[in-house]
């Protein structure tokens, strides 16, 4: 398939772009959807279904969110985990003179 690109107009370009975009789309998932049939196969031809081979986690892959171990007690709707950098009102509290196991839930 040989387009002549040079002969279009730029909004005949960006038609043709979108149409590009949807197509590849399109075959990502066709191919997706093919790519877990066979591998489904494959498993119980073994005897095994997918989610057993898989440790049972055919999610989206993303970590669960770690547990809250501090409160804010002026929100108690704003949480910390004690993990990565300090809310803004954990440096405030501790400022103001509390202690961090002040803040604990």
């Amino acid at each position: 398939m040989s387009v002549d690109l040079s002969s279009m107009s730029r909004s005949e370009l960006i038609e043709l772009k979108a149409e590009v975009e949807a197509a590849i789309k399109s075959a990502e998932v066709r191919e997706r959807q093919e790519a877990l049939k066979a591998a489904e196969e494959a498993a119980a031809k073994y005897g095994f279904s997918l989610e057993e081979i898989a440790g049972g986690s055919r999610g989206s892959g993303k970590k669960q969110k770690a547990t809250a171990k501090y409160r804010n007690p002026n929100n108690p709707e704003e949480t910390w985990s004690g993990r990565g950098r300090k809310p803004h009102w954990v440096h405030a509290a501790l400022t103001a003179g509390m202690d961090i196991s002040d803040l604990e839930i």
